[in-house]
């Protein structure tokens, strides 16, 4: 058969299409992080009384006898005097508070209390006392308390300024973490030394004071809300 008996006078042109034609596009959600507030802990030191600290104490001399350059003397070096160091203790893991010493009774006019210290930790109490007339006798008085350390836990909301996150924590926090709601869940994420975060990229910069800034900067695929 001729082609040209088969369509006749006609010429037709046929073009092959598709039946469907689909554009596929792919959406792309950023994750949500919202709630955010940062948490650290400080050290907070308490004080539990123990009670109170009183002793009595003797320096004993006899008055008007001359020193003739045999110290101890009296001040101006005249009459022969007496000197009594004493040490009060406090007991383990206590410290004194407003410690005191007074003379009580005898010729209290002749006498003087040269030396109150403090041992470092401040469990001990030291001093020394000089009469040189008879014998007098002093009166130690101090409250007595139980310092105790422990961690106090604290929280601070960040300053958010577009896809960035900024705080500031004192010298003496510890352990900061950032508490968020990502994708609508609650965690909690330790910063740690890295400062790693898998949602953020945190630096941090000391101040003068010490005290430390922080700046986390939204990784892509999140967004604050």
């Amino acid at each position: 058969m001729d082609w040209d008996d088969f369509i006749g006078d006609k010429l037709y042109i046929a073009r092959m299409m598709p039946l469907h034609e689909e554009t596929i596009a792919e959406s792309h959600s950023d994750s949500p992080v919202s709630n955010t507030r940062i948490r650290y802990s400080v050290k907070a030191t308490a004080e539990a009384d123990i009670g109170s600290a009183v002793k009595t104490f003797q320096v004993v001399n006899k008055g008007n006898i001359p020193c003739d350059k045999k110290p101890p003397c009296a001040p101006g070096g005249k009459w022969k005097a007496a000197v009594q160091a004493m040490s009060f203790d406090a007991g383990e893991g206590n410290e004194f508070r407003n410690p005191r010493v007074s003379c009580i009774a005898g010729p209290c006019a002749f006498t003087k209390i040269e030396v109150e210290t403090f041992s470092q930790e401040r469990r001990h109490f030291n001093i020394s006392a000089r009469n040189w007339s008879d014998t007098a006798t002093f009166l130690f008085e101090a409250e007595v308390v139980h310092p105790m350390t422990s961690d106090m836990v604290r929280e601070t909301y960040p300053v958010i300024f577009g896809r960035a996150l900024n705080f500031s924590l004192p010298a003496s926090a510890e352990g900061p973490s950032i508490e968020a709601e990502v994708n609508g869940e609650p965690i909690i994420f330790p910063l740690g030394p890295d400062l790693f975060l898998r949602w953020a990229e945190c630096h941090m910069a000391p101040d003068r004071d010490q005290s430390k800034n922080y700046r986390c900067e939204l990784k892509r695929g999140y967004q604050f809300r």
